[in-house]
């Protein structure tokens, strides 16, 4: 897997989900549906090594945690798992405080895949939108855990996406200017438009002008208008969508409104604006539809109405991770 291809975190989440799996039932490694996900995508494999060095290395705190907390992650477990023995529970409180430790580091930088994306960003947010004038004159505003990479030269102007979501209000200078997210490009006909990457998608939101959308290279061209939106994935397109592109874009005043999306795309864009680590561990749960309006101000606020109408009850740890299950 080349530098330009970096682990997701969806696939990261995957890994460690596997891994937690595995640690509690050795014979899962040998199954069927195991070997499937490894062969699923080449990255796969490497996001199932990095979690197996991060949980090796978390293994020490995690004991000391597993002790610390221990009244705190019983209560939790009990409530999962009932009938559960004196050496399940600490199996499965390793388990869960070596997650913990992995997020906890994370929220120091302990995210390779970041770094990488980092050293080559000249632009990136952390958990607040951020404002931007390029260098043409262009603004760019970065959604909460964003980066951008750019190529301003040879007379033309090249962004690269890293991660997240960007808004762009182009400036005509006569030089072409192209967005590059998910192995497609989006190709300014004068416009302000939203480019999202979403793991191994990308999502095209535009709310005034044109643009193309080559979603591989080599693929045909496809033309959005304001408030039409163009998912792709893998070289494909999917349907042009007729979207409210203001609602859709309402993260720049400070709003995320949804309609019939999974629960899982939703806490995805939370974590954006949350300093700790929201985990989703519930496969099912994480694909019960939702819709609202939530404040990116309030994401554990915006989680716990979630919950009432969807029946969990997010619980939170050490006071900066939450989990979702």
């Amino acid at each position: 897997m080349s530098p330009s291809e970096p682990i997701t975190t969806e696939q990261s989440r995957m890994a460690l989900g596997w891994l937690s799996r595995i640690n509690e039932q050795p014979a899962a490694a040998d199954g069927a549906a195991f070997k499937r996900w490894l062969l699923a995508h080449p990255a796969h494999r490497d996001a199932y090594a990095e979690a197996q060095a991060l949980w090796h290395q978390s293994e020490g705190p995690a004991l000391r945690l597993a002790d610390e907390e221990q009244a705190q992650l019983q209560q939790y477990l009990q409530a999962m798992r009932p009938s559960s023995t004196r050496r399940r529970w600490r199996g499965a409180a390793l388990a869960a405080a070596a997650c913990l430790v992995l997020a906890l580091g994370s929220l120091a930088g302990w995210q390779p895949q970041f770094w990488l994306q980092d050293l080559r960003a000249d632009y990136r947010s952390a958990a607040q939108v951020r404002q931007v004038t390029l260098s043409d004159g262009s603004r760019l505003t970065l959604d909460a855990g964003s980066a951008v990479a750019l190529d301003f030269a040879a007379g033309q102007r090249r962004v690269r996406l890293l991660r997240g979501a960007a808004f762009f209000e182009v400036t005509h200078t006569g030089a072409p200017f192209l967005v590059q997210a998910a192995g497609g490009e989006v190709r300014v006909l004068g416009t302000q438009f939203e480019v999202r990457e979403r793991g191994d998608s990308a999502e095209v939101t535009v709310r005034s002008g044109r643009v193309a959308v080559t979603p591989a290279p080599g693929a045909t061209a496809r033309e959005l208008v304001a408030n039409q939106q163009l998912r792709y994935a893998d070289g494909h397109a999917g349907e042009m969508q007729t979207v409210d592109s203001d609602s859709r874009l309402a993260w720049r005043q400070g709003w995320l409104n949804y309609y019939q999306v999974p629960l899982a795309q939703v806490v995805d864009d939370l974590q954006r604006y949350y300093p700790g680590r929201l985990l989703l561990l519930d496969d099912a749960l994480a694909q019960r539809p939702v819709s609202g309006s939530f404040p990116v101000q309030e994401p554990l606020q915006a989680l716990a109405s979630l919950g009432k109408v969807l029946g969990f009850t997010p619980q939170t740890f050490l006071g900066r991770v939450t989990i979702i299950r």
